[in-house]
């Protein structure tokens, strides 16, 4: 890698660090903390831009609202059907 890219890569990870998953490892459970975590970083940045004077309260909060309903959807697709009961499947007679 060349420098550039060097710098590029640690300044995204500074502005968006991701967090090791430590909890019971699914594929849901990690698609769902990559969610939360990446609604958590968004959360940051628009309070960050309503207190700068960028955006009004008034959307700032719409913004969050939206957001907060897009992982709300991500926690019953991901999380709420993995406790469902799966299927039985047949034996494979191979």
């Amino acid at each position: 890698m060349t420098d550039r890219q060097d710098a590029n890569r640690e300044k995204e990870q500074f502005f968006y660090p991701i967090g090791r998953y430590r909890g019971e490892f699914t594929p849901e459970h990690l698609a769902f903390n990559a969610n939360l975590q990446e609604f958590a970083q968004r959360v940051v940045l628009i309070c960050g831009l309503e207190t700068g004077g960028k955006i009004s309260s008034t959307d700032a909060y719409k913004q969050i609202k939206e957001l907060w309903q897009q992982l709300k959807k991500s926690k019953q697709e991901l999380l709420d059907q993995a406790k469902r009961e799966k299927p039985d499947l047949p034996e494979d007679d191979s």
